[in-house]
C-alpha cells in the first residue's frame, strides 16, 4: 500500500514533531483506518536513507492516521510518499 505525509501532529500554538499525519491510498473512513493500525511504514529520504515508522492511531473521522517514526523525520518529507508494509 503506498500512501502520503501530510503534515506533523499539531496544535494552535505547538507542533508534535514525534507524529505524522498519514493518508493512506483507498482509506477512506474511520472503520477502514482501525484495521491497518500497528502496520510498519517506510519513508524514503532523498539520500537514500529509510525512516521506519508505526501506525499508532486515527486522525478525524475521514480516514487519516497518526504515525511514530523511530526518529522524526525533517520536514521536507511532507508531501512525500510513504509505503505501508502488508
Amino acid at each position: 500500500m503506498k500512501g502520503i505525509i501530510l503534515s506533523y501532529r499539531r496544535g494552535k500554538h505547538t507542533q508534535n514533531v514525534n507524529q505524522m499525519l498519514v493518508e493512506v491510498e483507498g482509506i477512506d473512513n474511520k472503520e477502514k483506518a482501525e484495521k491497518i493500525i500497528g502496520k510498519e511504514i517506510i519513508w524514503k529520504s532523498p539520500s537514500g536513507k529509510e525512516f521506519k515508522g508505526k501506525l499508532i492511531a486515527v486522525h478525524g473521522c475521514k480516514g487519516a492516521l497518526r504515525a511514530k517514526f523511530e526518529k522524526n523525520l525533517p520536514g521536507q518529507s511532507i508531501g512525500n510518499k510513504i509505503e505501508v508494509k502488508a
